[in-house]
């Protein structure tokens, strides 16, 4: 295993929204991993939108990879990388952004993380609980993904 930097999986959605929950599972099953793999450099937060607090949570890590549910037009997953942005913060869904939480961070700590956001493919939105089976592959796939780049050390996108 190479070395591993300082990092946290941060997924955020709302699990009684069907498949926005995605974010949060993808976290839940990220902790079972890195528990039994014994990777204490890596931290996870999980909540239902960020807050401009994330910003101090992101202050000490090397890598931040933000994890949510998309309603986009895409295959099964794919990821951003994040870079600071001043976008106003607005009082609805997802309200502050995860390039907000970056700006902040700089702002404030004067830091700024290696950040990415992976997006996951979502399906249904209604108020229920539990995610639908295609979303589960697509999260499957994110999740193999990212053990795979956290045990090579390689940069999210690579």
């Amino acid at each position: 295993m190479a070395e591993i930097k300082k990092t946290m999986l941060y997924g955020y959605g709302n699990p009684g929204r069907q498949d926005d929950g995605l974010g949060n599972e993808f976290v839940s099953i990220m902790e079972e991993w890195i528990t039994k793999e014994g990777i204490p450099e890596i931290t996870i937060d999980s909540n239902y939108q960020l807050n401009i607090e994330d910003a101090d949570a992101i202050s000490d890590k090397d890598i931040v990879v933000f994890v949510d549910a998309t309603i986009e037009e895409i295959d099964d997953f794919y990821i951003d990388r994040v870079e600071p942005s001043e976008a106003k913060v607005e009082f609805s869904m997802h309200a502050v952004s995860p390039a907000f939480v970056v700006n902040l961070c700089n702002q404030l700590y004067n830091k700024f993380p290696e950040v990415y956001l992976i997006h996951i493919k979502g399906y249904e939105w209604d108020f229920a609980e539990g995610l639908t089976e295609k979303a589960k592959e697509n999260l499957n796939k994110a999740v193999e993904y990212a053990k795979s780049k956290i045990l090579d050390g390689r940069n999210f996108m690579d």
